[in-house]
């Protein structure tokens, strides 16, 4: 079993108004293991943000607690919370680099303030500049960099303090889908390359697919759905979820045609053309009437509803086919929802049904 880095119990976050007390956190309980590349995502609004603060206590939670390498965050003196955030990095959307600074003097900036001796932190600089792509670039003034430059500065200089855990704020919306691209995949590489767990608050879809193992969907304050990348954006279970997650403005459909099979995709390679290679096999064609998949790190994960042949022994075939890939198949009842609402559609009933 893996080892908890950071544990949230309870935990709740109001602040005062005019107006009276305002809620932004109700009840958040999550766990991230270390090693985790976690996603915490939701609307404008929802509180992950403030999540985020609350984990390194620059927002002092309400309630509840923060159990990070088994102490718990709440209950630690001054001293010793300045000492655990040490162990924690973070970067932010807007980079806030020191602009009289160079990239160097940037990322020692931490160091001082820990008392590094001068020569010992320059050096580490250094290290963490090549390790970012930046190794030639120390000299240089943050307005002589480009946005993901900065963000590249910013996260060698959050690695200065060897942190166990990254905290990422929204961390590549200021970016272009390129320059996010090669952040992302940066994080990824000192993830694995360092043991790094991290934890990237967003609201782009595209970021969690991209590189997190594990994701918890935020809205209203609320954790509304937890688990692997792959649980959720196959099945997911809330309507917070299915916003997030299914195609904006879709809606369900109902289809009267008979022959209608389901295929859910979780987890085989999306370089294998199984559809294709079952038609060659089988020698009939088949009709596509919906699609919602994604290609998340080689995989494919979603759903495909088809309309097979009419002949019984070629649809035998084909559900013998896609047995024999691994991919569950099952006859949608003429008339019911093609979508992935569970007001219309329960995949672990039908699972059971078929198994």
């Amino acid at each position: 079993m893996a080892e908890p880095v950071i544990e949230i119990r309870g935990l709740g976050k109001s602040f005062n108004s005019k107006s009276g007390p305002v809620v932004a956190l109700r009840d958040i309980n999550l766990t991230v293991e270390k090693g985790d590349i976690f996603g915490i995502i939701g609307m404008s609004g929802a509180g992950k943000s403030t999540l985020v603060r609350c984990i390194n206590l620059l927002e002092r939670p309400t309630e509840g607690s923060v159990i990070f390498n088994g102490q718990d965050m709440c209950r630690l003196s001054a001293e010793e919370l300045n000492r655990a955030r040490r162990s924690m990095g973070m970067i932010f959307q807007q980079f806030n680099l020191l602009m009289q600074r160079t990239a160097e003097a940037n990322v020692c900036f931490p160091m001082e303030i820990s008392g590094v001796p001068r020569a010992k932190a320059k050096e580490r600089a250094r290290e963490l500049l090549e390790l970012v792509g930046l190794g030639e670039r120390a000299q240089y003034y943050p307005s002589q960099l480009s946005g993901g430059q900065k963000q590249r500065v910013a996260i060698a200089r959050a690695l200065s303090t060897e942190p166990k855990v990254l905290l990422c704020d929204e961390a590549t919306s200021a970016l272009d889908p390129s320059t996010t691209a090669s952040i992302l995949n940066l994080l990824r590489d000192i993830n694995r390359r360092l043991g790094v767990t991290v934890v990237i608050i967003t609201h782009e879809m595209s970021v969690i697919e991209q590189i997190c193992n594990r994701v918890a969907i935020i809205s209203e304050s609320r954790i509304a759905e937890c688990g692997t990348v792959e649980e959720v954006f196959s099945n997911p279970r809330t309507d917070a979820a299915r916003r997030l997650v299914l195609p904006e403005g879709r809606r369900a459909a109902h289809i009267k045609a008979d022959r209608l099979y389901r295929i859910v995709f979780n987890g085989s390679s999306s370089l294998n053309p199984v559809i294709a290679d079952m038609i060659l096999e089988c020698r009939a064609p088949v009709n596509i009437i919906h699609a919602d998949m994604r290609n998340m790190d080689g995989k494919a994960f979603g759903q495909m509803v088809v309309q097979l042949p009419e002949d019984p022994e070629t649809c035998r075939r084909m559900l013998d086919f896609m047995a024999s890939r691994g991919l569950a198949m099952w006859e949608i009842p003429p008339g019911s929802c093609i979508d992935c609402d569970p007001e219309d559609y329960d995949y672990e009933q039908e699972r059971g049904r078929h198994a």
